[in-house]
């Protein structure tokens, strides 16, 4: 009796932005050369030819990585990386604090609900809802620490004692050797780079195809870039040849539906997946209900958070359909374990030739668990919270060193009789 009343309650927020590139939460603030932002990669900039040529030249990595500390009146201290920089910090401290602090970080559920509903006016999608993301995983790794135990735990325990991984990256050969499950590559040129563009892509595949042979699982990664006719002709001629391609993902704008249901329409037996640019269970409601998704790859650290990626990925479990996150590391590593629907995991290779496994999240933490021989044993996650421990050397700058002015508190309301009487 009177146990609930002692259970700490959050006390701190702080947030950081990270000096350099290759540590943190934005996967694309990568050093030049890397495979990720410099290699031929369609995306929805291909449209034009200046920026072809490498991803940061139309700013995939102009937010940079952050990171969320939220220290609990016992002096315990959960922590997390997302991507957003410092407006993600700014987010933090002007808005979303006044939600968490003297909360009892138990209340995952009501902490988002005020987080989400309160910046729905211009939030709904993208960098607020990533910023809450962010938030949110800071709780769990601090709940999980309280109570001493990993957040797999917490979240409905193990289904399996080892997990699987597929690999993403330039190499799918390399994949294969290294013992992941299948590999993924991104698909090169986009429908503004016409017939040649769509017969190099042709090639490309083939060559990776080659590469592994027959059978392994092989998929294809759009990146938002295609149109419905194009990814039509895509598949219809990479069946043609026999290439066959394991699944084709995110080959439409986020905000496409209904293509979708063409595509589906044209080729029926083809998995088509989507969801890592989607927000929200209201994000990814008509995406499931539609059932033109044979996948969905919600990331934990843009979705919502583990709070509404539970509800998503139940959301999903009615319809049978699979969920399986896109990378974020351990974040996703202690979800999938605890879902029955999530049969593997994402690996995005952070090597910059992409042929050799390295933490996702570079060094910002001493022991960031990473796949070998393509797998992970379940015990590994058995550590409070998810378990990292942060690099002192991680370079780290406070957000208070960087906002101009600080953000303010809010204004409080003026004292003396109510609605301006005098009486």
């Amino acid at each position: 009796m009177g146990s609930t009343s002692q259970f700490p309650r959050i006390k701190e927020i702080r947030s950081f932005i990270i000096d350099g590139v290759g540590s943190g939460g934005d996967y694309h603030n990568v050093k030049g050369g890397h495979w990720l932002i410099d290699s031929n990669i369609a995306t929805p900039m291909t449209k034009w030819a200046q920026y072809r040529g490498s991803r940061t030249s139309w700013g995939i990595n102009v937010l940079g990585s952050f990171c969320v500390e939220i220290e609990a009146t016992d002096g315990t201290k959960g922590f997390a990386t997302g991507f957003g920089g410092p407006p993600a910090c700014w987010l933090v401290h002007q808005h979303f604090e006044r939600f968490l602090l003297g909360a009892d970080p138990r209340d995952t559920n009501n902490l988002f609900e005020k987080m989400y509903r309160a910046s729905m006016f211009y939030g709904r999608k993208g960098l607020p809802v990533a910023v809450i993301s962010v938030i949110d995983l800071a709780i769990w790794d601090l709940l999980g620490k309280i109570r001493n135990e990993p957040v797999y735990k917490l979240i409905g325990g193990a289904t399996r004692e080892r997990l699987d991984f597929y690999c993403t990256g330039p190499q799918p050969a390399s994949a294969k050797s290294m013992g992941f499950i299948g590999a993924k590559v991104a698909l090169p040129y986009g429908p503004d780079e016409g017939t040649e563009g769509l017969l190099k892509n042709i090639e490309y595949l083939r060559l990776q195809r080659a590469s592994v042979g027959p059978d392994f699982p092989l998929r294809v990664d759009c990146y938002m870039s295609l149109t419905v006719p194009y990814t039509i002709e895509l598949v219809k001629r990479c069946e043609a040849i026999g290439l066959n391609i394991d699944w084709w993902e995110e080959c439409l704008s986020p905000d496409d539906f209904d293509g979708h249901a063409l595509l589906k329409r044209a080729h029926p037996t083809v998995k088509f997946t989507t969801g890592e640019h989607e927000f929200s269970r209201y994000g990814f409601r008509k995406l499931v209900e539609g059932r033109n998704i044979d996948i969905i790859q919600p990331d934990v650290m843009w979705v919502g958070g583990m709070t509404e990626l539970l509800k998503v990925s139940a959301l999903a479990a009615a319809y049978d359909i699979p969920v399986v996150p896109h990378a974020s590391g351990p974040y996703s590593y202690h979800f999938v374990v605890s879902q029955s629907n999530s049969p593997f995991q994402e690996y995005l290779a952070n090597s910059p030739d992409g042929k050799s496994v390295q933490p996702v999240f570079g060094n910002l933490f001493l022991n960031e668990p990473i796949p070998t021989q393509g797998y992970l044993d379940v015990s590994i996650l058995d550590k409070p919270g998810f378990g990292l421990e942060l690099n002192p050397a991680a370079a780290l700058i406070p957000a208070s060193a960087l906002l101009t002015p600080a953000p303010q508190k809010s204004l409080r309301a003026p004292e003396g009789p109510a609605n301006g009487s005098t009486a």
